[in-house]
């Protein structure tokens, strides 16, 4: 005892490991519920899913049909009726993936770059078709689209089979008036179809959706999926519709039946309403109109507003119901963004390049979250008040808390239109004028929920022209993470740029290693190969080259100015606590809002026009986003206001930090850098000089044009099927380009 009390001082514990041991074992039990809440939630949300997938597939069976009929007939008694058990049965699974996936994505860690694991083999990131009407498709995007397809067919099969077993119930009817009659049944069993379709066609156009952020897939890669379940769900109402069309003229009752309104059925005339708007939205939607002609399209997609209110005028508050739920997700995303836009940004700087594109900086709070891979939508009322076109950020978080950066290329005529505001001189001139006061406004960020491209220890960044930008936030973020040891496993990186012309390298300028990691080179190796294919020799104002590298010096003018404030708080990268307050509690409005519908208005005075009670059905959706949701989104405003404020209190920091982010002619990526003339990238040739790594996997980003991606996606499939061992590297492809 004398021996102890002579190695502890008073002022020690006696056994002072006791409290890092408890500390330990502690810790260890918080992961370990961290861990078992997480695997909860995930296995619950796996399983409901799973069972409203197969809800589709089991209802056109007798079946299916059979149990909804007496799933009805036991709730006969309760206060939603028909319309409540469908709503249930379609909308019910959504809402409960949705509250679930709140606390999953708030006690998941945000920066999950540390749990590092050897990505190997993904569905996600293996190509399987890279040419023809669905571009590039992945392994797992080809199972979706096959699920959607067998959906179909054995939907319509079934309904069929329903029908023939139907039809002896019509009494005794001639072999002509069967076919009509079945033609009849079909057609509504095509409607029938692609209101299942329905129910998932909003779903990934809801840009800063709970769940696109519980799935990690951002709004600009879900957007190839609207427009896949677009054009079949249109196909599908065009066989709906042509089936009605022809029995009606065999009949000989077609204009007597276009213009009926039903009471008790289906209100024909505002069937017609609703396929016209969606007919119009469809075309206007086709490659090659969207392409040419982007502002139709852009315009007349806005039609959804009409093509939802005459749908529920249509089938009614029932047959609605069923595809209420992704509808209602698409609505309170909608709000959102409208409150988050009707805020002016501050253009805090602009530079200009010599080939003519333009940087923007915009004031931002030091709380927004984003990754270097997040995108926004950006709306200058001086150049079209309705008009909101999407930018990739050139800004890496780390880069400041209280900026934010975007690369404009012009190429259309907003872009040219907003560097005519923004200057008085020629394009290769490099004085901007920000006194124009122009108003930004701001959607976004939006994007992937988290930096996916540090978890690969090589990157091969594949760029087209403007492309390039979201690959310059990469790379400065690994550098900054670098720099503050942060986690982040990338150790080489391979930057593949094609270019027309080579003037388009001074946009390096924008990210100067040496300035953000002097000591870079000892952690990460940097290769830049940039393709000009429009010039066959490197040429300079006063004669040519003497080598194939090329050394940015061109002039770069900067200036500070705008008016406005930092971006709204109210994104898609938003809180998860207030995102998830405002979806729960308004969809429990809407159901609150329906049920007090029902109890003291529809029942007692004996509602039962199906258009009415589609359009109060709509309705109550609605006034649940605004006055429920809206409550919300005003405490959220508020809680915001206190952050902006705080951070207003540092002006003078912000502007300082602003003008440090922008670059002011300098040399960015590097001392020197590989030029190739008159030929575009191999990327045979690439991959093979890259295809020998340390055992770990290579993560292939592509932004560029889909002949681009089908590129590099057909060399990493081919790749990947003519891997000998399994020590050899998978390339996982990822692509970064949006579908308009």
């Amino acid at each position: 005892m004398a021996l102890i009390q002579s190695q502890n001082t008073p002022d020690e514990p006696f056994l002072p490991s006791l409290d890092e041991t408890e500390k330990s074992s502690r810790k260890k039990l918080g992961c370990f519920f961290v861990s078992l809440s997480k695997w909860v939630l995930k296995v619950t949300m796996w399983a409901v899913f799973i069972a409203w997938i197969a809800l589709f597939f089991l209802i056109p069976s007798d079946y299916g049909t059979d149990l909804y009929d007496d799933l009805v007939t036991a709730t006969s008694g309760n206060p939603f009726g028909e319309t409540g058990v469908a709503l249930l049965l379609y909308g019910g699974p959504l809402f409960i993936i949705a509250f679930l996936a709140v606390p999953y994505l708030i006690i998941s860690d945000e920066e999950q770059v540390h749990e590092h694991k050897a990505p190997r083999f993904r569905l996600w990131t293996f190509p399987v078709l890279v040419d023809g009407p669905f571009g590039v498709v992945s392994a797992a995007e080809l199972i979706g689209i096959l699920l959607f397809v067998v959906f179909v067919l054995w939907a319509v099969s079934a309904y069929t089979v329903t029908n023939f077993e139907m039809l002896p119930t019509y009494g005794d009817l001639t072999l002509n008036q069967k076919r009509v009659q079945m033609l009849q049944m079909s057609a509504y069993c095509f409607g029938l179809t692609a209101l299942s379709c329905l129910a998932f066609l909003f779903l990934p156009i809801t840009r800063g959706s709970i769940l696109l952020r519980l799935v990690n897939i951002p709004f600009e890669h879900a957007t190839k999926y609207h427009i896949w379940l677009g054009n079949l769900t249109m196909f599908l109402l065009t066989l709906h519709g042509l089936g009605y069309m022809t029995v009606w003229i065999i009949r000989g009752i077609l204009l007597s039946s276009i213009v009926e309104w039903k009471s008790d059925g289906g209100a024909n005339f505002a069937g017609v309403i609703c396929y016209g708007f969606g007919l119009v939205i469809w075309i206007s939607a086709l490659g090659p109109v969207r392409r040419r002609y982007f502002e139709i399209f852009y315009y007349t997609h806005h039609l959804y507003i009409f093509f939802v209110i005459f749908l529920a005028l249509h089938v009614g508050d029932t047959y609605f119901s069923k595809a209420a739920g992704g509808i209602f997700l698409f609505l309170l995303d909608r709000f959102l963004r409208l409150w988050q836009s009707r805020r002016t940004v501050k253009i805090t700087s602009a530079t200009s390049f010599p080939c003519g594109s333009v940087k923007l900086v915009f004031s931002k709070p030091k709380n927004l979250r984003y990754n270097a891979l997040s995108f926004i939508f950006l709306k200058v009322g001086e150049v079209s008040r309705l008009q909101w076109h999407p930018f990739s950020v050139s800004s890496s978080p780390l880069d400041g808390k209280y900026h934010i950066s975007i690369l404009l290329k012009c190429v259309g005529d907003w872009t040219s239109k907003l560097r005519g505001k923004l200057s008085n001189c020629s394009v290769n001139q490099s004085e901007l004028d920000l006194h124009a006061n122009l108003t930004a406004s701001i959607e976004g960020p939006y994007g992937h929920e988290s930096p996916y491209y540090l978890k690969y220890s090589k990157l091969i960044l594949v760029a087209g022209g403007s492309g390039i930008s979201p690959f310059l936030a990469i790379l400065s973020d690994i550098l900054n993470r670098i720099k503050y040891e942060k986690p982040c496993f990338t150790r080489n990186v391979l930057l593949v740029w094609a270019v027309r012309n080579s003037s388009e390298v001074s946009l390096l300028s924008t990210v100067d290693m040496e300035s953000i990691c002097p000591s870079y080179s000892d952690k990460l190796t940097i290769e830049i190969e940039i393709y000009a294919t429009r010039e066959s020799e490197p040429l300079l104002e006063e004669g040519k080259a003497e080598t194939g590298v090329l050394r940015c010096s061109g002039s770069v003018g900067w200036i500070q100015g705008g008016q406005g404030g930092a971006m709204s708080l109210l994104c898609g990268t938003g809180s998860k606590v207030w995102c998830g307050v405002y979806v729960i509690i308004s969809s429990i409005g809407f159901v609150v809002i329906w049920g007090l519908l029902e109890k003291y208005y529809m029942d007692p005075f004996g509602v039962s026009y199906w258009w009415y009670r589609g359009i109060l059905f709509l309705g109550s959706m609605v006034a649940a986003v605004v006055m429920v949701g809206g409550g919300v989104v005003a405490l959220w405003h508020i809680w915001e206001g206190k952050l902006v404020e705080a951070a207003e209190e540092d002006g003078e920091r912000l502007d300082n930090e602003t003008v440090m982010g922008g670059s002011q002619g300098s040399v960015g990526v590097g001392s020197g850098i590989k030029i190739r003339y008159g030929r575009r990238p191999d990327f045979g040739e690439i991959f093979e000089g890259n295809g020998i790594s340390d055992g770990s996997d290579i993560g292939v980003i592509v932004c560029g044009p889909s002949t681009l991606q089908s590129s590099v996606a057909r060399e990493c499939r081919s790749r990947n099927l003519r891997r000998s061992c399994s020590s050899q590297p998978v390339f996982h492809f990822h692509s970064h380009s949006f579908c308009f």
